[in-house]
């Protein structure tokens, strides 16, 4: 059990570093928000079971499963509504500005 879960926190950190490659890659809000969302819940994730995996089956790997339900319920919730109040505020994927400002008359 230590070395599966040693090998599923070295995945676990291997999507992390993967989701800081693709927020550097990407320019623009939209795209780094995906990627962000996505590689912060299975990155995450896979952290979070390597550690359940090490610990054994016990009270805190029950913990650690509540945990990740809870994760995956509410971490793409938050990027969408994330995502969602820049666009409902105008906010523009060209030239980064909000276009309710009055900088972009």
């Amino acid at each position: 059990m230590q070395i599966a879960g040693n090998i599923i926190i070295f995945a676990g950190i291997i999507f992390m570093l993967f989701g800081v490659i693709g927020l550097f890659k990407f320019k623009n809000f939209y795209p780094r928000i995906l990627v962000v969302a996505k590689i912060d819940t299975m990155g995450a994730f896979t952290l979070i079971i390597g550690i359940a995996l090490k610990h054994g089956f016990s009270f805190f790997s029950l913990k650690l499963v509540l945990l990740i339900v809870l994760m995956m319920i509410l971490n793409p919730l938050i990027a969408h509504m994330t995502a969602r109040s820049a666009y409902l505020s105008g906010y523009n994927i060209e030239s980064g500005h909000d276009n309710n400002s009055e900088d972009n008359v």
